[in-house]
């Protein structure tokens, strides 16, 4: 490792030294600007039916990208180029570039250095679409060295901090951002066509609320006030379906302070919606049909791999109740209306640990987890949970001591959470309050009581369904990752252990 970090010191100085020496001759490495004629992927799509091989059309065009490929025959340079998602070879011949000008770019132009070149679309004798290169300009040296072409970036560490070059030297990372860009509009275009609109909310909140989560705690210098970062957009979604929005979504970043895993980023993106006058099912029927449509789109079928799973999403998905799974899984029978004594001995017999103030419906929610949600690999909506951990979930039509709620499990993981919402505002209030009651005997995830969005509730909330998704879990799923930091861009990371060296110019 240490000569290879000698090895790549001697390069960037060699590189340097270019760039100084181009500035000598009054020559900038860093020009502002290049005007090109057609993206690479416009040259393809134009000319690769239309040219025979071993052939040179008089069609000219100016082209601009990375040159990530680069060899070297006598002669003649082939190199390639690449800009985006697309590629494109650079014939370069001395013969037609002349030995002054093939000379500079044989001394100047190196691997990963961005290029804008002019010269007419060709068909190299092996068939490979080309620009046959009349003149070149340097747009921006690469001053590092890209990684070795054949083995890439692949130091996990370095791949994630250093996402710019991960991106450069690695097919797959480029894979699963397509794949997430591509699902993330696929399930825009989805809610756009149903009549969604996508609105902002704010994502500093003085109040926590929405979920059941540690939060990041910020301070406004202006209002002399803490803030929490959100923990999720809900009761400000709410709000509009309130003031008359009646189908609202929102891609949001949301702030959890909590563990960093490979399922857990402390910053990570969500969808949530809310539409008027539905409810869970309705829901239900959203999710999956949403989620099978972005798998078909970005990955081109409803069957994927993950974590050696061969996953269906073709709809519909099972639904089963958290009672009916435990039973099944666990082996006994458990309902939040027991003596929580009761509970307790169950958790005991289970091994399950568990607080003293705890109720019998957060022993229950304690219960499934670690008997039965790892099981759930089939996509699976787990439904009617607790209220005492529920506590935005509307009660249920049939029992009083549980929620309209369920959470879609697939491949053992929690990709989805959603409600037939909470109307009533005195309800919500009690509800609050047991939250506030719970924070105050030290849970750090439980919330405050809203009086503002209570107030919203007054002027009446109709009927809704409300649902939120990860949108970097369901990512992992279509890509067939199973670590968080390989869909996030730029992942949460310890500081480096030294910082950068600072070298001199």
């Amino acid at each position: 490792m240490e000569a290879q970090g000698r090895a790549g010191d001697d390069e960037r100085a060699s590189r340097s030294a270019r760039v100084e020496a181009m500035r000598a001759r009054g020559e900038d490495p860093y020009p502002v600007r290049f005007d090109r004629t057609h993206t690479l992927a416009e040259v393809r799509e134009h000319w690769d039916d239309r040219i025979e091989t071993g052939t040179t059309s008089d069609d000219v065009v100016s082209v601009a990208g990375r040159l990530v490929g680069y060899r070297a025959q006598g002669k003649l340079v082939f190199a390639n180029l690449r800009e985006g998602a697309s590629e494109l070879q650079l014939f370069v011949n001395k013969a037609e570039l002349g030995d002054d000008a093939f000379a500079r770019f044989v001394d100047e132009i190196e691997r990963g250095d961005w290029v804008g070149v002019e010269g007419p679309v060709m068909k190299t004798k092996k068939g490979e679409l080309s620009v046959s290169v009349k003149a070149f300009t340097l747009l921006a040296k690469s001053v590092r060295p890209l990684p070795e072409k054949w083995h890439g970036l692949s130091d996990t560490d370095t791949r994630f901090r250093q996402r710019y070059v991960d991106l450069i030297a690695n097919d797959e990372a480029r894979r699963v951002f397509a794949v997430r860009f591509g699902a993330v509009a696929s399930m825009r275009n989805y809610l756009a066509e149903r009549g969604f609109i996508e609105v902002e909310t704010p994502v500093l909140h003085p109040i926590l609320g929405g979920a059941t989560a540690r939060p990041f705690v910020t301070h406004h210098n202006a209002l002399d006030t803490d803030f929490y970062l959100r923990v999720a957009p809900e009761l400000y979604l709410k709000r509009l379906i309130v003031g008359g929005l009646d189908k609202v979504f929102e891609v949001a970043r949301v702030f959890r302070n909590e563990g960093v895993s490979t399922r857990h980023n402390p910053e990570f993106t969500m969808l949530e919606l809310y539409e008027a006058l539905a409810d869970y099912t309705d829901m239900m029927r959203l999710v999956e049909q949403m989620i099978a449509r972005a798998a078909t789109e970005t990955v081109g079928t409803t069957v994927v791999e993950w974590g050696g799973n061969r996953i269906d999403l073709t709809p519909p998905f099972a639904r089963r109740t958290m009672i009916d799974l435990v039973k099944e899984h666990a082996g006994v029978s458990v309902h939040p209306s027991q003596p929580v004594e009761d509970v307790r001995k169950v958790c005991d017999d289970l091994d399950v640990k568990y607080e003293q103030h705890w109720g019998s419906g957060k022993l229950l929610l304690e219960i499934y987890e670690k008997t039965t949600e790892s099981n759930l690999v089939a996509p699976t909506y787990v439904c009617d949970y607790p209220i005492e951990v529920s506590p935005l979930a509307r009660t249920h039509r049939d029992d009083p001591t549980l929620t309209e709620r369920f959470e879609l499990l697939i491949g053992g993981r929690e990709i989805a959470n959603a409600f037939s919402e909470l109307n009533d505002p005195v309800e919500q209030r009690r509800r609050f309050e047991a939250q506030a009651e719970l924070k105050r005997r030290g849970d750090a995830e439980a919330n405050d009581v809203d009086e503002d969005y209570l107030r919203a509730l007054e002027y009446g909330l109709p009927p809704c369904g409300g649902m939120g998704m990860g949108i970097d879990r369901i990512v992992m799923l279509l890509a067939g990752v199973t670590s968080i930091k390989e869909v996030i861009l730029f992942p949460h990371l310890r500081p480096e252990a030294a910082t950068l060296r600072q070298e001199d110019a």
